[in-house]
C-alpha cells in the first residue's frame, strides 16, 4: 500500500511539472517549451523545461514571437502573423513583386543611438606639445570635456555592429583655456564589446587622423564606455583617455 501511495503521488508529482511549462516561440517558428524566470526590455531569461537546474538562458526579447505562460495566457512580443513551425525549414515560395533598387529596400535592423557625456585627459607629445605651447601657451597635459553622439547603423546576425559617432569636445579649462575639438569616427563594434574606429579629428591649429579603441561595460541598463584615442601628426601625437556612460535610444 504504501509503495502504491508514493508511486500516485510521483506520477502527480510530474504531472503538475508538465503543466507547470510555459511555451516559447520565436519569430523563426522554433517552439521551446520553458520556465520564463525574467522578461526585460531587451532579454527574456528562462530555463529549459526538462532541465530545470540547468544553466540560465538568456534570448533576445526581438527573436521572441509570443510566450505562452503555463496557466493559459498568453504574451504576444511582437506585431504580426504568428510565424509558422515550418518556415525555418520549409522553402517558402517568393512573393511576386516589383525589382528592388538597391538602398531602397526595407531595412533589416533599425538605428540604436547610444549618446552621452565624455570626460577625460589628452596628453601632447614631442611637436605637437611645442606648437601648441607656441601658438596657444597650453601645457601638455590638458582635461578635456564633451559628448559623444553615436548611431549604430546596423547589427549583423553575430552580433558585430557598424557604428558613426561624432565627439565634440573642450579642453584645457584647468588652464584657463578654451580649446575645442571634433572628432568623426567610422567604427566596428565586436559581439563582446571591444571597437576600433578611424576618422577626422579637427582642432584650432590642425587637422589630422584620429584612430581608437575601447570597449564598454554595462550594468543595470546603462553602459559605460571607456576609449584610448591616438591622433599622430607634426612631429608629435595627442593621447587621449576618455571614459562615460550612455543609454539606448531607437
Amino acid at each position: 500500500m504504501r509503495h502504491l501511495v508514493l508511486t500516485l503521488f510521483t506520477l502527480l508529482f510530474w504531472s503538475l511539472s508538465a503543466q507547470a511549462q510555459d511555451l516559447l516561440t520565436k519569430t523563426n517558428g522554433e517552439e521551446l517549451s520553458v520556465k520564463v524566470l525574467e522578461i526585460t526590455p531587451l532579454e527574456i531569461s528562462y530555463k529549459r523545461a526538462d532541465n530545470l537546474d540547468g544553466p540560465l538562458i538568456k534570448v533576445r526579447r526581438h527573436d521572441v514571437f509570443m510566450i505562452r505562460y503555463a496557466n493559459g495566457t498568453k504574451e504576444v512580443l511582437q506585431e504580426g502573423p504568428a510565424p509558422s513551425p515550418y518556415s525555418a525549414t520549409r522553402p517558402q515560395p517568393a512573393a511576386p513583386s516589383s525589382p528592388i533598387v538597391p538602398a531602397n529596400e526595407e531595412p533589416i535592423y533599425e538605428e540604436v543611438h547610444l549618446s552621452g557625456p565624455r570626460l577625460g585627459i589628452t596628453v601632447l607629445t614631442g611637436g605637437v606639445a611645442r606648437k601648441a605651447d607656441d601658438r596657444l601657451h597650453l601645457n601638455p597635459f590638458l582635461t578635456q570635456f564633451g559628448w559623444q553622439f553615436e548611431t549604430r547603423v546596423f547589427r549583423m546576425p553575430n552580433g558585430t555592429s557598424g557604428l558613426l559617432e561624432v565627439v565634440p569636445l573642450i579642453g584645457g579649462l584647468e588652464q584657463g583655456k578654451f580649446i575645442p575639438s571634433v572628432n568623426a569616427l567610422i567604427g566596428i563594434r565586436g559581439p563582446k564589446g571591444f571597437e576600433f574606429g578611424v576618422g577626422p579629428n579637427l582642432t584650432p591649429i590642425s587637422a589630422n587622423i584620429a584612430l581608437a579603441v575601447g570597449t564598454s561595460f554595462r550594468a543595470n541598463g546603462v553602459n559605460f564606455p571607456v576609449n584610448f584615442a591616438v591622433v599622430p601628426g607634426n612631429g608629435g601625437a595627442r593621447f587621449s583617455l576618455l571614459f562615460g556612460f550612455n543609454s539606448r535610444k531607437r
